[in-house]
């Protein structure tokens, strides 16, 4: 399964929401990766330009794409921007590859 970095913002009418009722977003989001055959690693709030990350394991970008828009859908992010992750090992793998077509670059 292949790991997402997805960062999202929530508009001022959800925060309003929120703390007038705060809820448990991670559980929420948890349900709805689960629906998809997604899993949750980890969900935190940060600072800055977007107000939430999670960690999502999925197994095809389909699935957490599916999962993604479902939550957007319900119209409470302002912006969504995910990242496909590649583990160490995917990221050693992928510079051997690139090792051996730089050897097929003319002039070399």
């Amino acid at each position: 399964m292949a790991l997402y970095l997805t960062q999202a913002a929530y508009t001022a009418e959800a925060w309003a929401a929120m703390a007038k009722d705060p809820a448990d977003r991670p559980a929420a989001v948890r349900a709805l990766a689960e629906r998809f055959g997604c899993k949750l690693l980890a969900f935190y709030y940060c600072f800055g330009e977007y107000d939430s990350v999670l960690l999502i394991e999925g197994p095809d970008e389909t699935s957490v794409a599916s999962a993604l828009i479902g939550a957007a859908a319900a119209g409470h992010l302002r912006s969504l921007k995910t990242t496909q992750l590649l583990t160490n090992e995917q990221g050693m793998e992928a510079m051997r590859k690139a090792g051996t077509a730089a050897l097929l670059v003319p002039g070399r």
